[in-house]
């Protein structure tokens, strides 16, 4: 494919995107502008959820399919207004003790990560202003997984039993769909808290509801537990960990969207494939579904 390549200003900034019609989803044929148009116009919800919270991309350079690579620190070649902090990364695979993380506060740098097919976006729990040692969450997270021979049916049941599980330690839970098999919970907590306190209180929450639905739920992150049932992944809760930004488009053959919903819409029917057009008809009718996760909530009980 030619190397077409297309300026514009964005957000008050310039950028050069290039193969703006090379297929990003060979489902449906659904190219790198529609990837950049679709961010560019949800910009408005998905910011806020990036705001301070460094990001991990997943960068998909031929489209969906077994070329893709994580990417942490700022590639070569990111321009000078891109917003990026040095963070420390102890621990880290690569060898390194820190990286430069790009902080997507801007809709010209959600543009240019489209470019880049930066398709998926993953955001940490904690602000940036919270380093180091002091990296304490503002919310709890819960990613149901069904494994093979459960499905979505499985996990709109999880879910609603795990909303009142925690319902009764005071955290109120809001739900989106993966935007491929299965449903995310988040809880806005009160960012006082290391991510060890409010990962062992994850956990201790998934084994609990684990014993007293071991048909239905597992917490062991072995795959031959999860068969014909839910994994409650609660380890989401770790400082290093991160999870799909709501409104980030996922890895299917057609584009898909992990989509805040209600819990009226959690029911037996319920396939999560919202596509991006359908995202930006729900805004235009429902307004960010998670808003109230920006609230602060409350201390999550001891371990």
């Amino acid at each position: 494919m030619a190397d077409d390549r297309t300026d514009v200003t964005i957000g008050g900034r310039h950028l050069t995107l290039t193969n703006l019609g090379k297929v990003m989803y060979p489902g449906d044929g659904f190219t790198k502008g529609e990837v950049i148009d679709y961010y560019v116009k949800i910009a408005d919800v998905l910011l806020p959820h990036l705001a301070e919270r460094c990001v991990t991309r997943i960068r998909y350079p031929d489209g969906i399919g077994d070329l893709r690579f994580y990417e942490k620190n700022a590639p070569k070649g990111t321009p000078d207004w891109v917003h990026t902090e040095n963070i420390p990364t102890p621990g880290s695979s690569k060898g390194r003790d820190s990286l430069d993380f790009v902080m997507v506060d801007d809709v010209a740098t959600l543009a240019w990560l489209g470019n880049l097919a930066a398709l998926e976006l993953h955001p940490f729990q904690w602000k940036l202003t919270a380093r180091d040692d002091e990296r304490r969450p503002d919310r709890l997270v819960a990613d149901l997984d069904p494994g093979e021979g459960a499905g979505m049916p499985e996990c709109v049941e999880v879910a609603g039993i795990l909303r009142d599980r925690l319902a009764e330690d005071g955290l109120t839970a809001y739900p989106k769909s993966s935007g491929k098999k299965g449903i995310h919970l988040c809880c806005p907590i009160s960012a006082e808290q290391t991510d060890e306190e409010v990962s062992g209180y994850a956990r201790r929450i998934a084994y609990e509801l684990a014993e007293s639905h071991e048909d239905l739920i597992t917490a062991n992150m072995r795959k031959t537990h999860r068969t014909g049932r839910v994994f409650i992944d609660w380890s989401q809760n770790n400082a290093a960990k991160t999870t799909v930004a709501p409104y980030s488009l996922r890895n299917q053959p057609n584009p898909t969207v992990s989509t805040p919903v209600t819990w009226d819409e959690l029911e037996p029917g319920f396939n999560g494939g919202f596509s991006p057009e359908q995202v930006l008809e729900r805004i235009e009718r429902h307004g960010d579904l998670w808003e109230p996760v920006f609230a602060t909530g409350p201390r999550v009980p001891d371990a």
